[in-house]
């Protein structure tokens, strides 16, 4: 009976400091992220404001082509908004709109234009109601609307912004799939449908060009429509794609993409979901297209996005045990290397761009169960981070997570991913409804 007893107070003990543990940290973490994203920023602006990014071990500044299109400022101010710095993100604000400009004899890559810059305007004009951030949105959009105009439909990578001349005739399906929810957002503010429809008809002839077996490959020419190169997984140059076939059926409510994403994800868990590891974890590997052989065992930071995914998706088993095999990968060596071979245990690609996909489902999957786990998963993985990659003047990417040697780069996806995934993780929900937006792949939130 003693046995018994001290068994039930052992379980309501630990049960008792499983919940209570995180809700004291959470406040507390929430303003270290929040005192951490200024040091970052104030080292941008000391170093490298005007430009696209900052370069923390130098200190200097990287831009991205032959003029600066503030990628920094673009991305970061909504996540200031976010955040409450109200009167950073108003001379910010302000630094944009007087200094940006998209009338540049420049080409620019469209995909990272349309997320970073395009999805960060319309989203800070969501937040500000400034029409004028509007207005550069639409500039930016009619700009980019030439590398549509191709045989198939699916979008060339490359656009002079001023000449409207195009080039990169093969491309990749998070590249022609990772476009709908901005160019359809812009589309219902300005009531032009011309963007949408560009965007969704890529999204389609991507869908469309499908194997038997219902997956798509990681290089197709938009000139032939033809793959060339059919490796199929989840992650780079296909990611984002799955991810907006869910979140544009539920941003616009397109029916369309909702069959879509039905029709894919059954393949993906069908050919992609790998349990074959003597562990018996669950993670997402290689196949070809065509044949749905396994190719390779290789999972990444990339690929840490898909429990989010799944957890919108209604799957929350799959996305709980995905998320627990990329929290295996982050623990192997203090941080998550940017390719890791799950049957070996071993990393592939060292490098750590400070990556923030593992840290969008751990906010995605605690703000779907609540589960008290996940919030320590966060502190974790928050402690590592600063640990590892912070530095006098800013954040550093890492050569290697092995050595932990640091990387002469800082990109903008820091301010508007990384730090703002953290900070929703750990700040109280009414900072953000999450169920009145939908995060573009570069994080910003746009109205449902």
């Amino acid at each position: 009976m003693r046995k018994l007893a001290a068994a039930f107070l052992l379980l309501i003990l630990t049960a008792t400091l499983a919940n209570s543990q995180p809700q004291i940290q959470r406040r507390k973490l929430a303003n270290e992220v929040k005192a951490e994203f200024l040091h970052a920023w104030q080292g941008y602006k000391k170093y490298a404001w005007g430009h696209d990014d900052l370069k923390p071990l130098s200190k200097s500044h990287h831009d991205w082509y032959a003029q600066p299109l503030l990628m920094t400022p673009v991305d970061a101010l909504d996540t200031m908004i976010i955040m409450g710095f109200k009167d950073e993100a108003a001379r910010t604000k302000e630094f944009i709109l007087d200094n940006l400009s998209f009338d540049k004899d420049i080409y620019v890559q469209n995909f990272e234009i349309t997320i970073r810059l395009l999805g960060g305007l319309l989203s800070a004009y969501q937040l500000t109601g400034d029409r004028r951030l509007l207005k550069l949105a639409e500039d930016l959009g009619t700009r980019l609307l030439p590398v549509f105009d191709s045989p198939t439909g699916l979008p060339y990578r490359y656009v002079n912004l001023r000449t409207g001349k195009v080039r990169g005739e093969v491309t990749n399906p998070a590249e022609t799939g990772t476009l709908l929810i901005e160019f359809g957002t812009l589309s219902k503010l300005t009531r032009k449908p011309i963007f949408y429809e560009k965007a969704k008809r890529a999204l389609v002839e991507t869908y469309l060009r499908r194997s038997p077996l219902g997956l798509i490959g990681t290089r197709v020419n938009v000139e032939t429509g033809q793959w060339t190169n059919t490796d199929s997984h989840i992650s780079a140059e296909i990611d984002s794609y799955y991810e907006y076939l869910l979140k544009c059926w539920l941003l616009f409510g397109d029916k369309d993409c909702k069959k879509m994403w039905q029709v894919s994800i059954r393949a993906i868990n069908r050919y992609l979901a790998d349990q074959s590891t003597k562990r018996g974890e669950l993670w997402y590997g290689h196949t070809d297209m065509h044949v749905g052989k396994r190719t390779a065992t290789v999972y990444g930071a990339l690929d840490a996005f898909f429990p989010a995914v799944l957890a919108m998706s209604g799957d929350l088993d799959k996305a709980d045990r995905l998320q627990t095999s990329s929290f295996r990968m982050w623990n192997q060596n203090g941080i998550e290397p940017e390719e890791f071979d799950y049957a070996k245990l071993e990393v592939v690609s060292a490098g750590y761009p400070l990556r923030p996909e593992i840290v969008e489902s751990t906010y995605y999957l605690y703000h779907y169960t609540k589960d008290p786990r996940y919030l320590r998963m966060g502190e974790l993985l928050w402690r590592d981070f600063v640990k590892h990659c912070r530095t006098d003047e800013g954040y550093a990417a890492l050569k290697s997570v092995v050595t932990k040697e640091k990387s002469d780069s800082m990109q903008s996806f820091l301010f508007a991913e990384t730090f703002k995934y953290f900070y929703l993780l750990f700040a109280p929900p009414r900072t953000l409804d999450f169920n009145k937006v939908i995060f573009n792949t570069e994080a910003h939130p746009i109205r449902r």
